[in-house]
């Protein structure tokens, strides 16, 4: 954790030039930045009581002291902070989405799945900061590179509804001779139901019928995954 100086309410141009989060990134690199002097460069200054970092921190402590959850808020959460008006939330939300793009654009240069980590890396993007369930299929071919990938249904808080007859006419229709499925759970919590296993089982089986693999099930909550393949339930 990072001690910060005494004085703290001192605005940053008044600090001591090492405790300045730009100078700092010129002189030590980005890496030597805690998340809240990162942000405090982002929104420039705090309010009359805080300096930039400490209204960041403080903003981080509302979020967990976590950037995925920080992530979910939106530019109204955010203005209602002291200090935050509009023109410095959506520089927030404008970096926190440039950084879900860049994971993604990352992933999606791995064009072949060879883990559960591969496709959780693949489909992260598109569903982490989603407060509502909704079901995907990625989509492969026979050396299990990807095709593409299809949104197959979208639901509410509490689920989604996959329809089978959808899945495999996609996959059909787009020549994929494997298939990964996947579903978002916005609470966080990871285990599947049993209404989840008995579709991943049905899937599977109809699969092996129409000589389309269904090579696993990932469940997404927040920056973590369950793998059905993983875990045995496959």
């Amino acid at each position: 954790m990072t001690i910060y100086p005494e004085n703290s309410r001192k605005s940053i141009k008044q600090w001591a030039e090492d405790d300045r989060p730009r100078e700092k990134l010129l002189a030590k690199g980005k890496a030597a930045l805690s998340d809240a002097e990162l942000i405090a460069i982002l929104i420039g200054s705090g309010n009359s009581s805080e300096s930039a970092v400490e209204l960041s921190r403080r903003i981080l402590q509302t979020a967990a002291d976590n950037l995925v959850e920080l992530s979910r808020m939106s530019v109204s959460d955010l203005i209602k902070f002291k200090g935050i008006g509009e023109a410095k939330a959506i520089s927030i939300v404008a970096a926190l989405e440039l950084g879900r793009r860049r994971r993604s654009a990352k992933a999606q240069e791995r064009k072949r799945i060879v883990t559960s980590r591969d496709a959780f890396e693949y489909l992260y993007a598109s569903m982490a900061d989603l407060h509502y369930e909704q079901f995907w299929v990625l989509l492969l071919d026979q050396s299990n590179k990807v095709i593409g990938t299809v949104q197959v249904s979208d639901g509410g808080i509490a689920g989604t509804v996959a329809d089978p007859k959808r899945i495999f006419k996609t996959a059909i229709e787009r020549n994929a001779a494997a298939m990964i499925l996947c579903h978002n759970h916005p609470s966080g919590q990871l285990k599947p139901s049993d209404a989840d296993v008995r579709l991943t089982k049905k899937l599977f089986q109809s699969g092996e019928m129409l000589e389309i693999r269904v090579i696993d099930h990932l469940i997404i909550g927040h920056d973590q995954y369950f793998s059905f393949s993983d875990e045995g339930v496959l």
